[in-house]
């Protein structure tokens, strides 16, 4: 029996797609807007790594960046008309500065909505990405708790 390989497309995709890191996808997706957003994500991104350096990038949900940090700290979603960050425990963090405008309704997540021209309050927002990096290092810390020994077997 003959054997199929599969088309060149395919297996040179898969190869790009295992040899591409998150950071390069990010690099990728910004240059491939080419206008405000792709410089606005830029901008962000320099934001959150300022904020927290051990930040680790990472892609999910088919084509979504991600900035992690013992969790999510939040993600950068671009559409039409806005560049969206959304913060997976926003609804936890003191936002005092009013920044979250978007997702206010949930009981987990926020997001902030920044439209071409908007102007970022850029200390605002590193405070809440490291408030975001606490609340994930402090839930990380105290959700786990102690096992107790497994009693023996017929015990």
């Amino acid at each position: 029996m003959k054997k199929v390989k599969p088309s060149a497309k395919k297996s040179e995709a898969r190869e790009t797609k295992s040899a591409d890191s998150p950071s390069r996808l990010i690099d990728a997706r910004i240059d491939e807007l080419g206008d405000w957003r792709g410089a606005m994500l830029a901008r962000v991104r320099a934001l959150i790594r300022k904020a927290d350096p051990e930040a680790v990038e990472t892609w999910k949900w088919r084509g979504v960046p991600v900035w992690e940090h013992a969790g999510i700290i939040c993600t950068g979603e671009t559409y039409k008309a806005v560049v969206k960050l959304t913060f997976a425990k926003g609804a936890s963090l003191k936002d005092p500065s009013r920044l979250f405008n978007s997702s206010l309704e949930g009981n987990m997540r926020r997001a902030i909505d920044i439209h071409e021209g908007d102007k970022i309050n850029e200390k605002a927002l590193k405070t809440l990405i490291r408030a975001a990096v606490e609340l994930n290092t402090s839930k990380q810390a105290s959700a786990r708790p102690a096992r107790s020994p497994k009693k023996p077997k017929g015990a």
